[in-house]
């Protein structure tokens, strides 16, 4: 691992060549600076300490979360394990390096949380999860503008635009537990599509999403991610928010989410899905405002790690009670 001396939030750091740094760890937190399967505008390498730094508050690995009433950083043990080392001129090696350092923390019993990156790294990141839970007995709940579900693209099997095609071709995962949340714009073609139906995908279009509801669409897809799978990866790219709101990103598509709309909708799978891996990726910080979208990933980062905790403390949660009574 490698990258300057700095942690999500100020989280001990631990070394994945070294187990017993992690050992009983609830979550491992791994960045992976890769931008070399990029189409379009790059610099997502430079994605995983944005995410890492973006807040105004104190790095001293406290978070009270005010909806949840837990503190995640302090009720889990939640460690960074810094950056793989990821070549752009070599994304064969660069992937089999995270790969392997994705299975390492989750074989060691910890949740692997994986900063991104471009969306590439869903590869790696499930096939090393899938590892250690089996292949085929994890779901994916992926939320993102893009299917990325293409074959080849600019001659190569290994590219942002891919990587759900090969995670279920290499039955990693399967496709009909494989679920798209947020999905819009001109991309794919027909053929791709055609392709997706094959595999029983189910994937949620924005205006199915705007006819009925969020939560009625969340609802059905958490119902089928947790039919005979054992786990589920929760796969979030940034650029499923509208540009308006996440303009930091490499393909923005106009018409997406809100934030608020993210941030609740990582909040429920958290909670009421059985976790067992997670990515957030494609922040590109040159071409962000004011580091809106390092700021959105930080908090989705943070609502992921706040549910967990809620879910693993056991009692019932309910957004509608006031405050002081959750």
């Amino acid at each position: 691992m490698f990258g300057p001396d700095i942690t999500f939030l100020g989280v001990p750091a631990c070394d994945l060549s070294s187990p017993e740094s992690f050992a009983g760890a609830d979550v491992v937190v791994i960045g992976a600076p890769f931008d070399g399967g990029t189409s379009h505008r790059p610099g997502t390498r430079f994605g995983p300490q944005a995410i890492r730094q973006a807040c105004y508050l104190p790095h001293d690995g406290s978070r009270p979360s005010l909806a949840l009433r837990v503190d995640a950083l302090r009720d889990l043990r939640v460690l960074d394990a810094g950056d793989v080392e990821m070549y752009s001129g070599d994304a064969a090696r660069a992937i089999k390096s995270l790969e392997d350092a994705v299975f390492a923390a989750a074989d060691a019993g910890a949740i692997p949380l994986i900063l991104g990156g471009d969306h590439t790294i869903a590869w790696p990141d499930a096939t090393g999860v899938a590892r250690k839970h089996g292949y085929g007995r994890v779901s994916m709940v992926h939320f993102d503008a893009h299917a990325d579900t293409g074959d080849v693209e600019f001659g190569s099997l290994i590219g942002h635009g891919q990587p759900m095609r090969r995670l279920i071709e290499s039955g990693a995962l399967r496709g009909d537990r494989f679920l798209q949340i947020g999905l819009r714009g001109y991309w794919p073609d027909p053929q791709t599509l055609d392709w997706m139906a094959e595999q029983r995908m189910r994937s949620y279009e924005m205006t199915e999403i705007v006819a009925r509801g969020l939560d009625e669409c969340l609802t059905e897809a958490f119902a089928i991610a947790t039919d005979d799978c054992d786990g589920v990866f929760l796969s979030v790219d940034v650029d499923v928010v509208d540009p308006g709101m996440a303009p930091g990103t490499g393909t923005p598509e106009p018409g997406g989410l809100t934030s608020r709309q993210l941030l609740d909708a990582v909040r429920r799978c958290c909670y009421e899905l059985p976790i067992v891996g997670l990515d957030v990726v494609e922040v590109s910080p040159p071409y962000d405002h004011a580091e809106i979208t390092a700021f959105l990933a930080n908090r989705v980062v943070l609502e992921a790690l706040s549910a967990i905790a809620r879910r693993r403390r056991g009692d019932p949660w309910d957004p509608r009670r006031p405050l002081l009574d959750r």
